[in-house]
């Protein structure tokens, strides 16, 4: 998602406004919907996280070229890692002005949740837009320049060492798990409400690491503050072509994001 070309983001938001005629009710889709009020796009995540990044640039291309009569506009819902935006959606049932960006936490807070008592499945589909990718990050004045130092100087810090992640129990501490399980570390994982949020933690020396998407740790990898030491997909990343990903250093570990728009319950 974080490297999408200019066309593409606007075929996405293309795509987005189209899906919606579709998504609501059959009359709409009929009558070819256009919205009668500000379309309310929810985010599950803090402000400057990939969610974020991705429906403010799809509001901003969705009003530059005028593909909407009405804006699109964003609104942060991240508490309890995304279940105040499902319990927003969820109350928002019959309303075809309300949609919501999502991430994996859409499918695992309501696991997690159970008390929510929100189906997923009730929601609206409009279109699953992109992957995000992950990648381990350190701060670029640490003398840790790959995963062996990586290994070294977390078991030398053992509890201690702080992984900064968003939310409990889903995308950054499923994959600060692994990273225990597999070099035998114990990370103490710290959660923030938002990408942007631990990718400055992490700038800023108040976390050791994190696995933020690179889009979230771009404008700090350029200025030369943080380093990305390996990346959890199945290839390197054309951006990052000099950094291996997991599976090259041994570790069959390949994990993505996904980033979909859902509506209200119809």
């Amino acid at each position: 998602m974080n490297w999408l070309t200019r066309s593409t983001i606007y075929g996405l938001a293309a795509a987005l406004v189209f899906a919606l005629g579709g998504t609501f009710s059959s009359s709409d889709a009929a009558a070819g919907w256009e919205p009668k009020k500000p379309v309310e796009f929810v985010i599950m995540a803090g402000k400057g996280g990939g969610a974020d990044k991705m429906a403010r640039l799809m509001q901003a291309v969705i009003e530059k070229n005028g593909l909407s009569s009405k804006p699109f506009v964003p609104i942060n819902k991240p508490g309890g890692s995304g279940a105040e935006s499902l319990i927003y959606l969820k109350g928002k049932q019959g309303d075809n002005h309300t949609i919501m960006v999502t991430l994996n936490s859409f499918y695992t807070t309501p696991l997690r949740q159970p008390g929510l008592n929100v189906d997923i499945f009730t929601f609206s589909p409009v279109g699953r837009m992109a992957e995000d990718t992950f990648l381990l990050w350190v701060n670029a004045d640490s003398d840790i320049h790959n995963i062996e130092d990586f290994v070294a100087a977390v078991k030398a810090k053992g509890s201690d060492w702080i992984m900064a992640g968003t939310g409990k129990g889903q995308e950054d501490q499923l994959l600060t798990s692994f990273l225990n399980n597999a070099y035998g570390l114990d990370m103490k994982y710290v959660p923030y409400k938002g990408g942007g949020r631990v990718a400055k933690e992490l700038a800023g020396k108040n976390a050791d690491s994190t696995v933020n998407n690179p889009s979230e740790q771009l404008g700090f990898w350029e200025a030369g503050k943080t380093r990305p030491l390996a990346a959890f997909t199945a290839t390197r990343l054309a951006v990052f072509p000099d950094v291996p990903t997991f599976k090259e250093l041994g570790k069959d570990y390949v994990y993505y994001m996904q980033r979909s728009v859902v509506g209200a319950p119809a």
